[in-house]
């Protein structure tokens, strides 16, 4: 073929429509919704969202190289095509959720469309510091909106760049610019993609700053065809490269899972490899039968992927909603029942193609005017869904869910009670509205995962030379009030050292949002043992974790190599045992129940774990005061523990107390603990 020829055939080929595409498209959602019904092997189907990521990359960049648009038409172009259907969605789940789901979760979605339909998702789950692959937390309605979002601040860079540079710059220039501008944004990405997966799991799986780079190796690919790979002898080369790139894509499936550390150098797999794929068929020829194409794009095109490919926008927003939903509703469900309702999902899918999609996207006019106006409408809506389901949502918990501060009642200083003799609530205490975010103060003492020491941390009288230590992890932080209690009743400050995560006990820990061992909590215990050494000693050192890390065996062993360090510092020593854990969120399991206490209980088999200070001497061998509260918080010996006891919620999550909570206990430890010390 003449090489003028074969130019111009190529240029049709990039500009016409690829069925290989449609089916790398069928097998990325495939691979998604598989991963999130929890399909058995398909560990690793999140690789689906990079795919995804790498053909808008690749089809936007060829779009706006190959045929000059201004930023209003382009802007309205993605807007008919991608909020319409987004907007349909978000409606739908403001109106489940409103029928479904308790008012604690409705107010967690009403904040979540707010964001969605602002396309700043992911930048909310940033700031809540989810973990997409491991939290604990029940996931929202709308978590997979993110990536949306990250599409489109995408769309918005990338159209400003390439429109901004078409104009001002022609032919060899341009080109070049497009390039450079496409590696250096890529590589920037690229480095922050790999730096935030070891420092903030969070950041780099949700942020846009560590995912362009997907984008740019899909630009990097339509920027590629056409240079050169008309040849005989590169086409060749690409073949053998497509089957290497459907083997990278596929093969993450099988093999990673959540524990993998992602995106980080794990997604250079998958968006290598779908790189790799659409520029190898980008040089092929354009009949689809051709026996020359090579058989990785034949194995795409067919029918099965290709209708799910079709289908692969709607069906994804669909799917999430649907699943989670179901569960927030009806518990845990069997990844059998997660697959048919993921594959009923796609008839609200089909109809969203057909009836919302194609009309908006091709029927009428396409001025600009007509697709901004499309899109704002399709912003407005599903705020305006959203406001109507916050406000309901309020209304139903009573009262608003911010604002003033939880009073707690006065808690008695010994006896089975918890409450002072003659107490009585009324009502919960904290209300439901309040127990999620009834946080001990300075949450800034607990430091981020990725920090090895603490700071300067003192509350009550700071410039006083005796001083409390608190010191563990969060379930150390969630005493600062009693702490502070104790501290303020002798004038003396408290000092918290606290890292989440990160147990006293010297032992290593895997952290599952690092995905890695957790070195910087080695390094901050022993920081933190070296500083309170160099320190004035301390008039107490009260110590507290969760009982949960490692096996029985290493937790003594940990524990005995801390004691030994700490007794060393000459000070009193006190250990607060852990606290039962409940394993479920508690305020949102007692607002699904119109408040009743004894519908959320849970089993006092799996509260409590072997406690080697508690139950194996080691406190007494080391002259540690110690302090149960098992016995009160779960009283009696009946299978279960409560999640209220005399009308104050205990928890404001799967297993720390509230803060209205630990203020109610502090008598109890300042006469248990600190008793004799005036």
């Amino acid at each position: 073929m003449p090489a003028a020829r074969a130019k111009g055939e190529l240029a049709r080929r990039r500009g016409a429509f690829r069925p290989d595409i449609e089916g790398l498209r069928g097998l990325a959602v495939l691979s998604v919704l598989a991963f999130h019904a929890g399909v058995p092997g398909l560990t690793g189907g999140y690789v689906g969202v990079d795919v995804f990521f790498v053909i808008s990359g690749f089809l936007i960049t060829g779009m706006l190289v190959g045929r000059p648009l201004g930023l209003w038409d382009f802007a309205a172009r993605r807007a008919r095509r991608i909020l319409p259907a987004a907007a349909t969605v978000l409606v739908a789940t403001a109106v489940a959720g409103g029928a479904l789901l308790d008012p604690l979760r409705g107010t967690d979605l009403a904040r979540d469309l707010i964001a969605s339909a602002g396309q700043f998702a992911n930048w909310r789950f940033v700031g809540q510091q989810t973990d997409y692959l491991a939290s604990e937390r029940d996931p929202s309605p709308l978590q997979h909106f993110w990536s949306l979002s990250v599409e489109n601040q995408f769309y918005l860079l990338w159209g400003v760049l390439l429109i901004g540079l078409a104009r001002y710059l022609y032919g060899r220039r341009r080109t070049a610019a497009i390039t450079l501008g496409t590696l250096g944004i890529g590589g920037v990405s690229l480095f922050l993609c790999l730096r935030w997966t070891e420092t903030s799991a969070p950041l780099a799986y949700f942020s846009t700053g560590s995912r362009l780079w997907e984008f740019a190796a899909g630009a990097c690919a339509a920027l590629l065809a056409g240079r050169g790979i008309e040849r005989a002898g590169v086409r060749a080369l690409l073949r053998i490269a497509g089957w290497a790139g459907l083997a990278a894509v596929a093969v993450p499936l099988f093999l990673y899972d959540r524990d993998t550390p992602f995106p980080g150098s794990a997604a250079l797999l998958p968006v290598l490899g779908a790189a790799a794929l659409l520029l190898a068929d980008a040089a092929q020829p354009s009949t689809e039968r051709s026996p020359s194409r090579f058989a990785a794009a034949r194995l795409l095109e067919t029918r099965p992927l290709r209708a799910a490919g079709r289908l692969s926008y709607g069906w994804y927003l669909w799917h999430w909603p649907v699943i989670t939903i179901a569960q927030a509703r009806y518990g845990a469900l069997p990844w059998t029942t997660l697959a048919a309702l993921t594959a009923a999902s796609a008839l609200p899918a089909w109809l969203t193609m057909r009836l919302v999609e194609e009309p908006l996207r091709h029927g009428g006019t396409t001025a600009p005017r007509r697709g901004l106006a499309v899109g704002a409408s399709a912003l407005v809506i599903p705020l305006i869904a959203a406001l109507t389901l916050g406000g309901g949502t309020v209304r139903a918990l009573g009262t608003s869910a911010s604002g003033g501060s939880t009073v707690a009642p006065p808690g008695a200083a010994d006896g089975p009670q918890l409450l002072a003799p003659g107490t009585v609530l009324t009502g919960l205490t904290p209300s439901l509205a309040r127990a999620r975010e009834d946080f001990p103060p300075g949450k800034g003492c607990e430091i981020a995962l990725n920090a090895d020491s603490s700071p300067r941390c003192l509350f009550g009288e700071e410039h006083s030379p005796d001083r409390i230590v608190l010191l563990g992890d969060s379930h150390a932080g969630q005493w600062i009030s009693a702490g502070l209690a104790m501290a303020k009743e002798r004038h003396w400050a408290l000092e918290v050292l606290v890292k989440p995560g990160c147990p006293l006990s010297t032992l290593t820990v895997r952290n599952n949002v690092l995905g890695r061992t957790f070195e910087e909590c080695d390094r901050w215990r022993e920081n933190t043992l070296t500083r309170l050494a160099d320190e004035p000693k301390p008039r107490l050192v009260l110590l507290a974790g969760l009982n949960r890390y490692g096996t029985q065996e290493e937790r003594a062993q940990g524990w005995t190599r801390t004691l030994d360090r700490l007794t060393a510092l000459g000070a009193p020593l006190a250990y607060l045992g852990d606290t039962p854990m409940p394993g479920k969120d508690i305020p949102t399991c007692l607002a699904a129940s119109d408040g009743r206490s004894d519908a959320c209980v849970f089993p006092r088999d799996t509260a409590f774990e072997h406690d080697p200070l508690l139950d194996d001497g080691l406190a007494a061998r080391y002259g540690v005061r110690t302090l149960d509260l098992g016995p009160l918080l779960c009283p009696g010996t009946g299978p279960s523990c409560p999640a209220v006891l005399e009308g104050v919620v205990l928890y404001r999550d799967t297993g720390h107390i509230t803060d209205t909570l630990a203020r109610i206990l502090a008598p109890r430890l300042d006469r248990e603990l600190l008793g004799a010390a005036r």
